[in-house]
């Protein structure tokens, strides 16, 4: 089992010199304390909780898994100290509120501090992961009492949270949703319902877990538009958060899984437990997808994370590992055979993979400046800056989310093919990866109800394609700089011009298609969504190939020539290898909708 190493040196590029994060932080009313050396400090102790203490615990997690005996579910040996040693570290509180016992930082600290702790530890990782979804929902829509009873408690760690949605008989469509919740005489609710595939439904790791959890009020409207949203503790409290008496909440079974099999997936059994109300009545989806949006961004960071740990196994074994010679010569003369690393197409594995990692970390390091931008409008009472950055991030979402979780389950399965026979086997912990990142195009919304979103929500309906022309302007900023250029720069930015239009050109197209075939924006979604992850993440290794271009060729990177070269390297093979595999999901796209949609039902057999 490899050991996983914070990719501090590839984190630092991009926060200190391709985004200029210091700069960005000085705008924010919350950014005076993120200096320089905050961030580096928060870097090093989040690396050293990460390679320390989490990643020896991920193996042994996933061959232990979870236990549910009389109705106590207990976590692998030793995450309850692993998880006592987070919330020792005030690293939970990170980016909340002073208020409530946070330190006030900006959220993309955060979710710097997430990528880390997900590639060392995914299953462990969710245990506060789903608990900031919980405080962000609770914090925009919670009341004042709510606010003052649960905050503390989740900003420190003691209580941890959860979102309650899928049921039995529905996961993504939630105008099925089922569970009850009556009124009671001194203002609560009584739950009752049941919940499936909850992530970290049950655990000894906290004092008490805090439950969204969606429900019906009696003779609410059929549908969405019926959906109600509570807050439902484990555990009652008096005002002073001293837990009390066991709510009639309880774990029915865990979920048997393919992987993440250290984190407890549960079944929850809502027997009347008391509940508080979240929002307004009939309201709670809209309340919900606060929670929901925080979980997607999340799992977009489960893409890099497994992304990046595939490549830290994969790389130290191509170089040690010896099958046959090279086809130009030998290369180890003094060895029986030459290292994997001298084959072609092991590299190409291995430089697709590390075009995954470092270009989605890209992709999501932008976004969080984004997410940052609007909280900040929060605590300014700018309605009309949050919505801009809203409107903006919203278009990022569904693209990180779906297109990054499907290029990191690739890396993953490409490390494992890596290691030819032995990544198939436990030994050398690259089938766990694989396991382990299988669940992030499923849930959260899988690949296609991203792919909806984007095309048929945030595309069509939202915007009738401003947001991709917004998003190509800025692209088309960056080429017309490097467009006359000669060497790598010069091919990237005309490369990005070709796309800008071509893209432009994709969604008026499917747009004038969809207004005469409804089933257009269906058909043509998900190849839409992975068209337009490869051409953002073109853009964002072009960015980093021009700060890289830019530092060699001032001498200031000298000491770091190694590095800023294998980033320009890494773009050229990015545009060369992987961005034209966006020509035939363009053409997928175009398709006509007949060639999905003419086969009957009842033709649809097992032959």
């Amino acid at each position: 089992m490899h050991a996983y190493k914070a990719p501090l040196r590839d984190m630092r590029f991009l926060i200190n010199e391709v985004l200029d994060y210091p700069a960005h932080y000085a705008t924010l009313s919350n950014g005076a304390e993120a200096t320089p050396e905050m961030v580096d400090a928060i870097l090093e102790g989040v690396a050293v909780l990460c390679e320390e203490v989490l990643a020896p615990l991920n193996a042994s997690g996933d061959k232990e898994g979870c236990h549910l005996k009389d109705g106590v579910v207990t976590t692998p040996a030793g995450f309850k100290e692993a998880y006592a040693q987070f919330v020792a570290g005030g690293w939970q509180g990170l980016s909340f509120p002073v208020e409530f016992g946070g330190q006030g930082l900006p959220m993309s600290l955060n979710l710097f501090k997430s990528e880390m702790m997900g590639a060392a530890n995914w299953s462990f990782n969710m245990y506060p992961g789903l608990s900031i979804g919980c405080i962000n929902t609770i914090l925009q829509y919670g009341s004042t009492a709510l606010k003052a009873l649960y905050l503390p408690k989740l900003v420190s760690g003691e209580w941890s949270g959860t979102m309650c949605l899928t049921e039995p008989q529905c996961g993504t469509d939630l105008a099925q949703v089922k569970t009850r919740a009556e009124p009671l005489p001194d203002g609560g609710y009584a739950i009752t319902g049941t919940k499936i595939f909850i992530s970290s439904g049950d655990h000894d790791l906290a004092a008490n877990i805090i439950h969204i959890v969606l429900a019906r009020l009696p003779g609410a409207p059929a549908g969405t538009r019926g959906i109600s949203l509570f807050l439902v503790p484990k555990f009652a409290s008096n005002a002073q958060g001293v837990v009390g008496a066991r709510n009639a909440v309880g774990c029915g079974s865990l979920e048997h899984k393919m992987g993440i099999c250290a984190n407890a997936t549960a079944v929850l059994n809502f027997d009347g437990a008391v509940g508080h109300m979240i929002s307004e009545p009939h309201k709670g989806l809209e309340a919900m997808f606060t929670f929901m949006n925080t979980a997607r961004i999340g799992t977009a960071i489960q893409g890099v994370a497994h992304a990046e740990l595939s490549f830290q196994g994969a790389l130290p074994y191509a170089k040690e590992r010896r099958s046959m010679r090279s086809l130009s010569g030998k290369k180890d003369v003094d060895q029986v055979a030459d290292a994997l690393i001298w084959h072609p197409d092991v590299r190409r594995m291995l430089l697709t993979q590390k075009a995954i990692a470092e270009g989605g970390r890209a992709m999501v390091y932008q976004a969080a400046q984004l997410a940052d931008k609007m909280f900040n409008a929060v605590l300014e009472n700018d309605s009309e800056a949050h919505d801009r950055y809203d409107n903006a991030l919203g278009f990022y979402t569904p693209i990180l989310k779906g297109f990054l979780t499907e290029m990191g389950l690739e890396a993953a399965n490409l490390g494992m093919q890596v290691f030819g026979g032995h990544g198939y086997i436990g030994e050398h912990g690259m089938e766990q990866i694989a396991r382990d990142a299988r669940i992030s195009t499923l849930y959260e919304g899988t690949t296609g109800i991203q792919a909806l979103d984007l095309l048929g929500r945030k595309v069509l309906l939202s915007t009738k394609g401003k947001c991709v022309r917004d998003f190509t302007g800025t692209m088309l900023g960056l080429a017309r700089k490097h467009v006359f250029a000669r060497g790598p720069m010069g091919t990237m930015a005309r490369s990005l011009v070709r796309r800008s239009l071509q893209w432009n050109m994709l969604t008026l197209r499917i747009m004038l298609r969809a207004a005469s075939d409804r089933e257009q924006v269906g058909a043509a979604s998900v190849d839409f969504l992975m068209y337009s992850g490869y051409v953002m993440m073109a853009y964002f290794w072009a960015l980093q190939a021009e700060k890289a271009t830019e530092l060699l060729a001032s001498g200031k990177g000298a000491e770091s020539a190694a590095f800023y070269t294998a980033k320009i390297q890494t773009a050229e093979f990015y545009f060369a290898r992987m961005l034209p595999r966006a020509d035939a999901h363009y053409k997928a796209a175009l398709a006509s909708t007949r060639s999905v949609m003419q086969m009957n039902s009842e033709s649809f057999q097992i032959a």
